[in-house]
Parts: structure tokens; C-alpha cells; sequence
């Protein structure tokens, strides 16, 4: 969870959510343990959806903001672990807000004091992190509830019937979140949206990640690669400057694999100071080819390896710097900092407000269209 990251829902929405499980309605435990009956509210409105693939690979999901609860993949010695932070119940992540998992909309990362201008109108968004709109707001989708539908055992759709005026943001929005679970241990998402008036719109997932299998450890020894030559630097407010600086000679360089902990803690760089650690995004050298190895994060415990494919140019890197110890999660375990990190394909933050950047607007005949792949594979 970003600090100063808030959240207001509304009394009425928290109660119905928080209402006790149907108790008539009992079904197994997850490979990753959960419980789905701890994800169904009385009104029915929420629950845990399970794809699977031929190699034992599991993925829930809850219809609570799109959000990937668990993933269950193979280490070197063939156990399958957990390898993302989250919840064992829909009350945990109504009363503990964070951003775990989450298919994030209309705008991921942040938009400068809230401002966007459309056609010559400025529009106020809400502002929910130091001054500025984070993540769609402090409604965005991510406290919303999808549509989830299960199509086969691999796949599974999220879609979000958007209002014109959701949190500020213009325009009637239908967005559509498909996983496909694949039989290489690769979860593609894939994000489509439609509106009725031009609109911004800028999705992705926000799942955080500990490849070790163990939530407890910190991330700092997991070796990161990122396929990027540059990255958009941020004020001591997390906004972006504008700019777009190369990573030679600076910590922010993964273009030859190192440890996420190895400049970490480099504060005299300015840019680790204001982000508390790594909480920037990379310009990827990748330009929209999603074939092209975007980022690669390893695990040298487990021997677990995620790559990241994406059509996006760019993708925001968080080293969990503000996981503080106050939240519990699965099973109990405190997250503390550094526990996990988050590899957020996306467009870059305040896009809408640097026109010189790929563009976030979306027009009423046009298709959004953003792709992101989770490939898993194991290196003994």
C-alpha cells in the first residue's frame, strides 16, 4: 500500500459487504488454501474464482476489484507456493485497504493534483494521495465489484460497467479483464475498454510479488532485470517531472540483472530518497512488442523466475517501501517492508497532462486495448 494512499466507501456499500458468508453454500479448499465460502456475501455480490492449467499451476480471483488473491506456482524442488501477497476473506480487504492484486482503474499511478483537460474543459478528479489522484481515486475499481464470469478452467473474464462521472472521470466505460491461465505457467491479461465520450483510461494489475514463497522475507535479494534505458524521475510528491532520464550511472539501472536491495538504500540519489526506494516508472526499450522480454524477476531461494511481457511502454516498479507491519495477511502473516514487489505494466504516470507522451485518451469509436504477461518458469 502506497502511503497516503485513503479510502472512502460508502456505509451502506461496507455493510453489505461485510454482511456474514451464506452459510449455505460450501465448497473446498483451495491448492493455496483459501476458503471460497470466506469470499461470498450474503447478497452474492462477491466471490473467488479458480483457474487452473495442466501443470497444477493455480490463480484465484475475487470479482472485489478484479483482484488476483493467489498464485500458486512450482519451485526448484517441484512444491508449488504462493508467490503474491493477499487476503484469506472479502471482509479483510473491505477493512484493511490496499492495493493488492487489483485490476486498477480508470487511471493507474497518479494524475497530477487531479487535473485533466479534455477539449478545453478542465476536470477536478478527487485527490487521494499527497494532492494528487492515485489509481482512479479513492473509489477507483479496485473497491468496485466486477462482473466475473468463469469460461472454462483457464479462463475467466472481470467486466466493469463504468458511469460517466465515476469519480469525476468523463465518459460511460465497459472494461473487460480476461486471465487466461496458460499451460506454460504464463497468466496473460488482457484489458479492453469502450466509452461513450473521450475519457482517459489506463489499467493494470497491481498484484505484489514474493517469489520465495515466503511472504515473511524480504524481496531484496530477488534479482530484477528491466529491459529500459530510461525512466520518468519523480518530485518528493511521487509525481513526475516530466522528464525522461537514462538509467546509465545511476541505481536505476537493471539493464544487467543485480539484487532490488543492492542500491536500494542509496539515498544520497535523489530519486531513492523521494521514492522511499523504487517506486518509478521505466520507459521500456520494448515498443509495444509484446514478445520482447520487458522485465524478469528471480527469486535465488526458490529458483522461481517471473518474466513480464507487455504492449504498454512502460511499466512502474514498487519495491513495497511502505509495507509497514501493520497489515496480516493470508494465513496471518505480517507484511512488512520490502516484502514484496509490484511490476505494473502500464502507461506513465500523468500521461494525460505531458502531451509529448504515448496518449491515455480514449475516443468514443476507439478500443482500449493493454496487454500484460506473467510467465513462471523455475531455474535449478
Amino acid at each position: 500500500m502506497k502511503k497516503g494512499t485513503k479510502l472512502i466507501l460508502n456505509a451502506g456499500f461496507i455493510m453489505a459487504l461485510l454482511t456474514a458468508c451464506n452459510p449455505q453454500i460450501k465448497k473446498d479448499l483451495t491448492v493455496s488454501g483459501l476458503d471460497p465460502q470466506n469470499f461470498v456475501t450474503e447478497d452474492g455480490s462477491t466471490s473467488l474464482f479458480t483457474i487452473k492449467n495442466t501443470n497444477g499451476m493455480e490463480v484465484c480471483i475475487t470479482n472485489f476489484g478484479g483482484r488476483i488473491v493467489s498464485v500458486m506456482v512450482p519451485n526448484k524442488n517441484g512444491t508449488l507456493v504462493d508467490v503474491v501477497h493477499g487476503f484469506d476473506s472479502i471482509s479483510d480487504y473491505i477493512s484493511k485497504p490496499s492495493d493488492f492484486g487489483a485490476a486498477i482503474g480508470r487511471y493507474a499511478n497518479r494524475i497530477n493534483k487531479g487535473i485533466i483537460v479534455i477539449d478545453g474543459d478542465t476536470i477536478q478528479l478527487p485527490t487521494n494521495n499527497f494532492g494528487h489522484c492515485l489509481h482512479g481515486g479513492p473509489q477507483g475499481w479496485q473497491y468496485q465489484i466486477y462482473e466475473g464470469k468463469q469460461l472454462n478452467d483457464t479462463t475467466l473474464t472481470m467486466t466493469m460497467h463504468s458511469p460517466d462521472g465515476d469519480q469525476k472521470f468523463p465518459g460511460a466505460v465497459t472494461a473487460t479483464v480476461t486471465y487466461t491461465l496458460t499451460n506454460d505457467n504464463a497468466l496473460d491479461i488482457c484489458y479492453d475498454a469502450t466509452t461513450d465520450k473521450k475519457t482517459v483510461i489506463n489499467m493494470t494489475n497491481h498484484s505484489y510479488f514474493n517469489l520465495s514463497g515466503n511472504p515473511a522475507k524480504s524481496i531484496t535479494d530477488h534479482i530484477l532485470y528491466v529491459n529500459a534505458d530510461n525512466y520518468t524521475p519523480v518530485d518528493s510528491t511521487y509525481m513526475t517531472t516530466g522528464e525522461i532520464a537514462t538509467v546509465k550511472n545511476t541505481p536505476m539501472d537493471f539493464t544487467t540483472p543485480k539484487p532490488i536491495g543492492q542500491d536500494i538504500n542509496n539515498f544520497d540519489f535523489i530519486q531513492l530518497k523521494n521514492g522511499n526506494g523504487y517506486d518509478h516508472n521505466w520507459v521500456l526499450n520494448t515498443n509495444g512488442d509484446i514478445k520482447q522480454l520487458a522485465a524478469k524477476l528471480t527469486s535465488p531461494e526458490s529458483g522461481i523466475s517471473l518474466e513480464v511481457y507487455t504492449n504498454e511502454p512502460g511499466i512502474q516498479v514498487y519495491s513495497g517501501n511502505f509495507l509497514d507491519g501493520t497489515l496480516s495477511g493470508k494465513k496471518g502473516i505480517v507484511y512488512n517492508q520490502r516484502t514484496a514487489i509490484c511490476l505494473e505494466t502500464q502507461h506513465y504516470p500523468d500521461t494525460p497532462n505531458k502531451p509529448s507522451w504515448p496518449t491515455a485518451f480514449l475516443e468514443p469509436e476507439q478500443t482500449y486495448h493493454s496487454e500484460c504477461i506473467f510467465k513462471f518458469t523455475v531455474e535449478k
